[in-house]
């Protein structure tokens, strides 16, 4: 469960290395954010020399969370970090060009298709 204010580890090569959550999108009064979901993101700490600047607000997916997820099956998911990849909000494009560490299979029914091809590991 990520809400306001939460610091999250970026898992791609956009250039950013921490962000904080400063908005979870999907309506009024929406105050968690869970694995697929689409969040405003501002950069507290990135790469030098890189397209991503520290202060630039951006939009982000969470990619993996250390709260457990319930599957339909009856199994739970749980990572070991908080997790997020940098993304246009339009189209879905990844700022990115590599995904790093495992991402969560709840990916794929969010539309995210392209984040999960370039995934190491999908659980």
């Amino acid at each position: 469960m990520i809400q306001h204010m939460s610091l999250l580890k970026v898992a791609d090569n956009s250039g950013a290395k921490l962000v904080k959550c400063i908005r979870v999108l999907g309506g009024y009064k929406k105050r968690y954010a869970r694995v697929g979901d689409l969040i405003t993101v501002a950069v507290r700490s990135a790469q030098p020399h890189s397209a991503v600047k520290k202060g630039q607000v951006l939009h982000a997916v969470i990619v993996r969370q250390r709260k457990e997820i319930r599957r339909i099956n009856g199994t739970y998911i749980r990572f070991d970090d908080n997790a997020v990849v940098i993304v246009d909000k339009k189209n879905k494009e990844l700022k990115g060009t590599r995904i790093f560490g495992p991402v969560a299979r709840e990916l794929r029914a969010a539309g995210y298709t392209k984040l999960i091809s370039l995934a190491p590991e999908v659980l």
